[in-house]
């Protein structure tokens, strides 16, 4: 499957990925918006328009430090879901950043997880060439495990990258979980 992403470059673009990042992720979940916006004006988050044969298939979102990547979102459009976009998507991703680590961070699967999304999600990452990091945190008080490709992170390096690439406050809400 081939994917094209490239930087947004239009209004049309914004408003596309807007929308999707509003449909996609629960409001719990959500940077605002403007914040987003702000952070890739000061170079330190790419926003990523998918396209497959010039069509809008998905959006991408990375926070980006010299030598470590993390995937904040990924979302595809409902109409590419289930036909291999969002491992076309990840792949791709992993081939814009080569020589710098890229990780995720998704709800812990080490708890209950009824519905199994928890599961499918970390599968998802793992069969797409993501590891297991062993690191599990809390994040704004949701218990949080990192896989990742290509870097070493544990928990205090985790927690510098929230100081060094968002605030002081947001790293304040990195804690370890036997904190909680």
């Amino acid at each position: 499957m081939s994917v094209t992403l490239r930087a947004p470059a239009n209004p049309l673009d914004w408003l596309r990925i807007r929308l999707l990042y509003h449909q996609a992720f629960p409001r719990c979940e959500r940077k605002p918006f403007k914040m987003i916006r702000h952070m890739q004006c000061q170079g330190r988050t790419d926003v990523w328009l998918a396209e497959q044969d010039g069509r809008f298939a998905g959006l991408a979102i990375t926070i980006n430090s010299e030598d470590v990547i993390l995937l904040d979102y990924l979302a595809v459009h409902e109409k590419r879901r289930d036909k291999g976009m969002g491992s076309a998507m990840l792949q791709g991703l992993l081939a814009l950043y080569e020589g710098r680590g890229l990780f995720v961070e998704i709800e812990a699967t080490d708890r209950d997880d009824p519905t199994g999304i928890k599961a499918r999600r970390k599968a998802f990452y793992l069969r797409n060439g993501l590891e297991d990091m062993h690191v599990i945190a809390m994040l704004f008080g949701v218990r949080m495990e990192l896989l990742g490709r290509g870097c070493s992170l544990d928990f205090d390096a985790y927690h510098a990258f929230y100081r060094d690439n968002y605030s002081a406050w947001a790293a304040d809400h990195v804690t370890r979980p036997e904190e909680n």
